[in-house]
């Protein structure tokens, strides 16, 4: 496939930026044995390995005359104080990727990748920063810069405003925001759907094993253990490029405060305990075990057992019954204690929002995809 045609704008105040931000491309593998980016490229990319990214030789740092780039922990980072906008970084044969754009020195929104796989799986699996392509970010974009070319997406700064959209949408939060946080600006967070899993954990560390994948081919009901829980050996917090997972008594647990609804830990589960809640106030069930009430008992101290009591006293029939254990329906919670009050077990928990979130919300629904709103977002700062 044809590489993305790159060109440098004449006329305007430019910077280099580098359109990929992750290390997949083989970085480790050619820092020590390749001449030049060009010579790894012509090396070949191993199975696993990002085929459009960098690959940390280092040739544009060569090429730059002001010393306004340089490599850091195998990453390519640009000083933009030093940058004068020359072009000589993205010049043909510097970077045989073709990952260095010229853009706008006052830009905002940074989209740090190039990738041109077209799977969704593969992008998550080989690289946390990748762009999946899956066009979200192009839709809602309320001026139509945005646009996927080669299976990832790149902005058109003639037409970027600045505004928060493209980040909240994005389904993986790759793209970088300098004027909005994106700790704040989400609509969904991670959940783990279990709150129980010290013993799985303390039994497999046991065993000797080290990840949840070989965890989760062990015969756990022979072994005692909830056939459904977490296993406790940190898989999804090993993608987490936001340390917003930690595992707690054996059992992974999400900071919804630092969370940005990446969903990369939804993919790296491999029991699939991960799902998306909307980010509000609302009343959550940490259990998705589908034993029946005594075998429950035996191995989960914290597990739903189907009582159903929830569900008969939940005043907005919010709750419903899933396969032996309760599912709250985030759309329609109203966050009222009903549920937490009746359930004998203690089982259901409640997501806890900072009032800001809810403000948040509000001018999201007002302003998000309001083309006449959204120039205003950008001189306020987009403080939601």
């Amino acid at each position: 496939m044809e590489k993305e045609k790159i060109s440098v704008p004449s006329g305007e105040d430019m910077i280099a930026f580098v359109a990929c931000s992750g290390s997949a491309a083989g970085k480790a593998r050619f820092r020590d044995t390749a001449a030049s980016c060009q010579a790894a490229v012509e090396s070949g990319f191993r199975r696993g390995e990002c085929k459009s990214g960098c690959v940390g030789v280092g040739s544009c740092v060569a090429a730059c005359k002001r010393g306004a780039i340089r490599m850091e922990d195998g990453k390519i980072i640009v000083d933009r104080e030093l940058c004068n906008g020359c072009g000589d970084c993205a010049a043909e044969g510097v970077c045989p990727q073709r990952l260095i754009r010229m853009i706008p020195r006052e830009a905002t929104n940074f989209i740090p990748c190039s990738s041109t796989e077209e799977e969704e799986d593969v992008v998550r699996a080989t690289c946390g920063y990748g762009c999946i392509g899956c066009g979200e970010c192009e839709r809602v974009c309320p001026k139509g810069a945005v646009s996927i070319v080669d299976h990832h997406a790149v902005i058109d700064y003639s037409k970027c405003v600045g505004c928060e959209t493209c980040t909240v949408r994005c389904k993986k939060k790759i793209i970088v925001d300098t004027l909005h946080d994106l700790t704040r600006l989400k609509e969904k967070v991670a959940f783990v759907r279990c709150s129980g899993g010290n013993r799985a954990s303390a039994k497999y560390k046991e065993m000797g094993i080290q990840t949840c994948e070989e965890a989760a081919k062990q015969d756990a009901k022979a072994l005692g253990l909830c056939t459904t829980g977490c296993c406790g050996q940190g898989s999804c917090t090993a993608v987490c490029r936001y340390g917003a997972i930690s595992v707690v008594n054996g059992t992974a647990v999400v900071d919804p405060e630092k969370c940005v609804g990446c969903r990369d830990c939804t993919y790296a589960c491999p029991k699939r305990l991960i799902t998306m809640v909307p980010y509000k106030g609302i009343k959550l069930v940490p259990c998705s075990s589908t034993a029946d009430y005594e075998d429950k008992t035996k191995v989960c101290d914290s597990a739903c057992i189907g009582c159903e009591d929830c569900m008969n006293n939940c005043p907005n029939g919010a709750i419903y019954m899933e396969e032996k254990h309760a599912v709250i329906d985030p759309e329609i919670c109203e966050n009222c204690k009903m549920c937490q009050y009746v359930c004998m077990r203690n089982v259901v928990k409640e997501q806890i929002v900072p009032e800001y979130i809810y403000k948040q919300h509000e001018a999201l629904k007002n302003t998000a995809l309001d083309e006449d709103t959204v120039p205003a977002a950008k001189e306020n700062g987009g403080d939601q």
